[in-house]
């Protein structure tokens, strides 16, 4: 008997479901008449649709005078959830592309023993599963002279994201001996695309449909979203439609120049996916004002794209002493973990810096040891960007109450 049609019947035998539907999938692929027309916007109602109050003031805020509003305003929010409306939004094309559910198409080729080709509709018939991960921008904080937190770590966001493991959809293709690669494609005019391993891939990659319970948002690219957890922002191929199976990576535009990591010596580093431990206080943080001396809660992010956050110690002395956070629970993989410490302000001057460890080890470093890691000096950075930049942030707070930014001062 063909040994691979062997392992085909074992494979459906071990998934009757996922078979008939991905089966199922090809076929109206292939043959399925469009829908009726895209309805019109119905009249805009907050009953149907629920809106916020009108005294609450929270927005994106752009990175540049000349940019659109991109930036989530981490200083306002509570717990580790993102509204997907404040989502950051980096990148691609503005405003999204308009794609029609029912026609959109994801296919899967390349080096596969069966090519397929799944609808909407299809792909959520499928088994799926719901996480809560951070997607962040690889340049996140590569601009750690401005004012605010917003400014300087606004490119990370958290949401729950609902969707069909990828490694259900490759199994059913059947990747074949040799494909160590994937190149993932996107829908709008510009065509994103990037690299991603099998290996990851096989592992936590999810094909999300939906943000926070409802359906992805369209500049976040809708209909269908590549969530690589834990690895930079722009790996999370937007507005989905094709994945090919391939044997190497494939040098693309983005891989070869926009996201290399820059050195001091002038060497850069390709194919760094993923994102080291990293904190920062979001409240009390650059750009606020204590009204006066006395209690405050300090409280603030921590994430890692290596696993989950296991502990956060907290300074207020500028780094001399360090005691423990405590963390809000449940504390999810790869994913924001909120932390809080109690402080009593007496009115000096005072720095507040936060520190995390993540599960398999990893430590958020000091911009020293960034700095001899990365074989360059403090004062480099400060007029340079790279990415995959995560020093410990530090607030100074002036006798005033004044919070300002204290990376390099």
């Amino acid at each position: 008997m063909n040994s691979k049609r062997s392992g085909r019947r074992q494979f459906l035998k071990d998934g009757a479901l996922l078979a008939g539907l991905a089966v199922g999938a090809t076929r109206a692929a292939r043959g399925q008449a469009p829908g009726p027309a895209t309805p019109e916007a119905p009249p805009k109602d907050s009953r149907a649709y629920g809106e916020r109050s009108r005294f609450a003031k929270l927005s994106r805020a752009p990175l540049e005078a000349s940019s659109s509003p991109s930036q989530t305003p981490l200083q306002d929010l509570e717990g580790i959830i993102t509204p997907s409306a404040l989502h950051f939004q980096i990148g691609g094309t503005f405003p999204p592309p308009d794609i029609d559910p029912r026609q959109h198409r994801l296919m899967i080729h390349g080096l596969v023993d069966r090519p397929v080709i799944f609808t909407m509709e299809e792909l959520k018939r499928l088994p799926s599963v719901s996480r809560v991960h951070f997607i962040e921008c690889a340049g996140n904080t590569v601009r750690p002279v401005r004012d605010t937190v917003q400014q300087t770590h606004g490119a990370t966001s958290c949401s729950e994201w609902t969707g069909v493991p990828l490694s259900l959809l490759l199994k059913e293709a059947g990747v074949q001996k040799g494909a160590n690669w994937l190149l993932a494609e996107g829908a709008e005019p510009g065509m994103h695309t990037r690299s991603v391993l099998v290996e990851k891939a096989m592992d936590d990659a999810i094909i999300a449909y939906s943000q926070n319970g409802e359906p992805v948002r369209p500049e976040q690219g809708f209909p269908l979203r590549l969530v690589v957890p834990g690895w930079e922002g722009n790996i999370h191929v937007k507005w989905l439609r094709r994945i090919k199976v391939v044997d190497q990576a494939y040098m693309t535009q983005s891989e070869t120049t926009k996201y290399t990591a820059l050195r001091p010596d002038g060497t850069a580093r390709w194919y760094q996916f993923e994102l080291g431990p990293k904190s920062v206080i979001t409240r009390p943080a650059g750009g606020q004002k204590l009204p006066g001396k006395g209690f405050y809660e300090i409280t603030g992010l921590a994430w890692s794209g290596g696993g989950a956050i296991t502990r956060v110690e907290v300074s207020t002395d500028g780094g001399r002493t360090w005691k423990d956070a405590q963390l809000q629970e449940p504390v999810h993989r790869i994913a924001h973990t909120r932390f809080r410490f109690a402080w009593n302000w007496d009115g000096q001057e005072a720095v507040l810096q936060s520190r995390c460890r993540d599960d398999r080890g990893g430590v958020q470093p000091s911009l020293e040891a960034l700095s001899k890691m990365w074989g360059g000096t403090p004062k480099y950075w400060e007029s340079h960007l790279s990415i995959h930049f995560n020093p410990i942030q530090p607030w100074r707070v002036t006798p005033e109450g004044s919070v300002q930014n204290a990376m390099f001062s």
